[in-house]
């Protein structure tokens, strides 16, 4: 499969696209005010310590307390640190074969939060998770540094090698290679991109790391918390570690001083890769030319069509995605269950692609249309599976329900990029609807009918509401306000306010001319 990955680069933001055969695949967006933090390092001061939940708050800089679970609380031991539970950080395990159980004591067996940490302790840090809703970082104490083969893991004692490295031969020689280079005191897991590299590079990239470890360990001593230690490239230089590798044949890039550092990277860092670098000089936008910006718009949308017609509706909620698939205009041409296979085969396809596009993690509830046949049900799941399989995250599906829902994980690290590109609409509050016209005008009458009693007789019943819901009043519910004006025996007043939100009303009292 061919690959491009086009990048947008500003003094403000940055946005790397990468496109599967001129479709965008994955979107990657960074601002310089929100910056990923996710596998920084920092030492934090303990400012709370919650036995009821086993965790601890943790003041790393950031806007928000970040989060610590006493299962990623280790223990230090002079030099070394003895684990008290071999707990890989998601995005590490995922690379590795490592059988993390074999490792992790029973639940009973880990000390009490209280006993690890007390408040106003200083503490070092890395960022598992970043910042998502209303929940802060997530942190681990366990610190892994990532090279551009292996990941170094301070700490640990053992070897793994990337899930996605298939052949057993290539990966007992890697495990092998590992074994001999890797130094007391440190773990080491063969990344996905080491396959067919030979001992030499891969000890150059151990050299790399174990000086760059150094230096991290200087400063954790010199600095005071709260402070950064460590900070993982930007974008760009992610970009070009963790996602750049033979399938992928151009780079081009519109910013002429981040071209020349990734040519000076690419040289020094990885000169056996052989990828076309470019710089983009045209007037037009570049996400403009190779047709991302639509794509970027359309991420907003909640519906997305397929090819046959039908579409699927994907609605997010802070830690649960539903995914709703339906027909649509899609009649099918024989009989309803191809019809429905069909349409869920489709979906399928586009469910995978979406959640790597708009990097959706957590919880996905699919609701594919109902089918009868159970080797139709077997061909949507194989399918679905199959194309996750695409997936630089973790995933995992569930079994399709009598009732024709799939769970899929995904693992999540940062916010997806709906929730970066958008923020809670000020007129509904995250609703996502808004109360009828029809429903803001009852409440203005039972509003009209609470208050009216306790004005005098010398005022009038003065309402202010959005012009829409004052047409309706007037037009459709005259007769009611006639009612209430001869019940209440009082006068009152409709005012249109164009400033007005369409749920927003005043209902006030003024002197009677």
């Amino acid at each position: 499969m061919s690959k491009e990955i086009i990048i947008n680069s500003t003094v403000n933001e940055c946005r790397v696209a990468v496109q599967e055969n001129g479709n965008t695949s994955e979107l990657f967006i960074e601002r310089e005010h929100s910056k990923n933090v996710a596998g920084n390092i920092y030492k934090g001061k303990i400012v709370k310590v919650l036995p009821g939940i086993q965790s601890a708050f943790v003041d790393i800089g950031l806007h928000k307390a970040a989060f610590l679970p006493v299962a990623d609380v280790y223990v230090e031991n002079g030099e070394r640190v003895s684990f008290l539970e071999k707990s890989v950080d998601g995005s590490i395990e995922d690379e590795a074969d490592i059988d993390i159980d074999q490792h992790r004591p029973p639940a009973g067996d880990l000390p009490p939060i209280q006993e690890l940490l007390t408040e106003g302790q200083e503490i070092i840090v890395q960022v598992a998770k970043e910042a998502i809703g209303q929940k802060g970082a997530r942190l681990t104490t366990h610190l892994t540094v990532p090279g551009r083969y292996i990941v170094l893991m301070p700490g640990y004692e053992h070897v793994g090698v990337s899930r996605k490295i298939e052949g057993e031969g290539e990966r007992e020689r890697l495990r092998k290679i590992l074994k001999e280079i890797k130094p007391e005191g440190m773990g080491l897991i063969a990344r996905t991109v080491s396959a067919d590299r030979d001992e030499e590079e891969i000890h150059a990239d151990l050299d790399y790391l174990l000086r760059f470890w150094g230096k991290i360990r200087e400063r954790m001593n010199r600095v005071k918390a709260p402070s950064l230690i460590y900070e993982d490239h930007d974008l760009i230089f992610r970009t070009l570690r963790d996602v750049v590798n033979e399938s992928v044949s151009r780079i081009i890039i519109d910013n002429k001083s981040d071209y020349l550092k990734m040519k000076t990277f690419l040289r020094e860092y990885m000169p056996d890769l052989r990828v076309d670098v470019s710089l983009y000089e045209n007037e037009l936008p570049i996400f403009d030319h190779y047709n991302i910006e639509i794509e970027i718009n359309r991420l907003l949308d909640k519906k997305v069509w397929l090819k046959s017609g039908g579409y699927i509706v994907i609605d997010q909620a802070e830690a649960l995605t539903v995914i709703d698939v339906n027909t649509g205009r899609y009649v099918g041409k024989r009989n309803f269950e191809e019809t429905i296979l069909k349409t869920n085969l489709e979906a399928a396809k586009e469910i995978a692609w979406q959640l790597r596009l708009r990097n959706i993690g957590g919880i996905i509830i699919v609701d594919f249309i109902d089918m009868s046949r159970e080797e139709n049900k077997e061909k949507v799941l194989i399918s679905l599976e199959s194309e996750l399989k695409n997936d630089r995250a973790k995933c995992s599906v569930v079994n399709i329900s009598p009732l024709g829902l799939v769970e899929i994980t995904r693992k999540r690290v940062q916010e997806s990029l709906t929730r970066i590109l958008s923020e809670p609409c000020p007129y509904c509050e995250g609703r996502g609807i808004v109360k009828s016209k029809l429903t803001v005008c009852y409440d203005i009458l039972r509003e009209i009918r609470r208050v009216a009693p306790f004005f005098n007789s010398n005022s009038k019943i003065l309402v202010e509401a959005h012009p829409d819901v004052v047409d309706l009043v007037l037009n459709d519910e005259k007769e009611s306000l006639d009612e209430i004006e001869l019940m209440l025996n009082v006068t009152i007043e409709i005012r249109p306010n164009d400033e007005y939100h369409i749920e927003h009303y005043d209902v006030t009292s003024i002197k009677k001319r």
